[in-house]
């Protein structure tokens, strides 16, 4: 490819790096970008592998860096999703020419129509509680704060067991496409294991991480890895990785949000019309 090629590849990756880590969706810029500049689809699919990993390695770094890290956790869920990884990327090797257009295009649509609703009944208001606790003195005042600290410090990671047992999906659709599984983790561990956004965003570059290295040796044995391409959007996506850490459910999402809902809608029609 030509310098200004790779220029655009490396910093669409740093967006997408810093993307990824906030929320998700970074594949969903950098795999249309790589169709756009004359990439096939199968080696768009495992070159963007190579840089999704150095992108959580250094997240993990950054995360750590601050304080966050529970490898145990992260660890078993990441073995969870494995399985469900090598069948997917086996499959994504297959993936050529319009069928991937039309499935990456249509897997946009739907985290945009996802990431829409969610937005919107986030911001509906809450309802204001009919009956307001009545004012008292003494150790009865302290009662009720002390419970609800009690009830927010025990909010540990909730059914346990579905999670593990979702990230096998999890795992198959991250080797399978990958555009977009940020989303699909955040609903596992955020929704469903009632992990707070931050730890979430933790476990979820090292499960990526894990899955990724499994995936890279699945594209790699069929010959859909372009290094070259890999390592220079290896740079941007490592750079956004370390910047998003340390941006984690930060206000600049929102923005970073709007301009990926233009993104997804613009690169979809486009996908769909090549």
């Amino acid at each position: 490819m030509d310098w200004w090629q790779n220029l655009l590849l490396a910093g669409v990756g740093l967006i997408a790096g810093i993307l990824n880590v906030l929320a998700g969706g970074g594949s969903l810029i950098v795999m249309p970008t790589m169709v756009f500049l004359g990439i096939p689809g199968a080696v768009t699919n495992g070159t963007a592998r190579v840089a999704i990993l150095g992108q959580n390695l250094t997240a993990i770094a950054g995360f750590r860096q601050k304080g966050f890290s529970d490898f145990k956790l992260s660890f078993s869920l990441a073995l969870c999703a494995l399985p469900g990884t090598f069948l997917g990327a086996f499959l994504g090797t297959k993936l050529t020419g319009v069928w991937f257009n039309r499935i990456l295009a249509a897997v946009m649509l739907s985290v945009l129509v996802t990431m829409i609703l969610g937005q919107r009944k986030k911001k509906k208001p809450q309802p204001e509680s009919s009956t307001e606790p009545e004012t008292a003195s003494g150790p009865e005042a302290a009662a009720p704060t002390a419970s609800a600290e009690s009830t927010e410090s025990q909010a540990e990671p909730d059914h346990s067991l579905a999670g593990h047992l979702l990230m096998v999906l999890a795992g198959f659709y991250g080797g399978f496409i990958q555009a977009g599984v940020g989303f699909i983790l955040i609903a596992i561990m955020n929704s469903l294991m009632k992990i707070d956004l931050v730890r979430t965003n933790m476990h979820k570059v090292f499960i990526v991480a894990i899955y990724t290295i499994a995936a890279i040796g699945i594209f790699a044995w069929q010959g859909k890895i372009d290094w070259v391409t890999g390592l220079i959007l290896t740079v941007g996506m490592s750079v956004g990785g370390w910047i998003g850490s340390h941006l984690a459910v930060s206000k600049g999402e929102s923005f970073i949000r709007m301009v990926l809902y233009v993104a997804i809608v613009g690169m979809s029609i486009k996908l769909l019309l090549m």
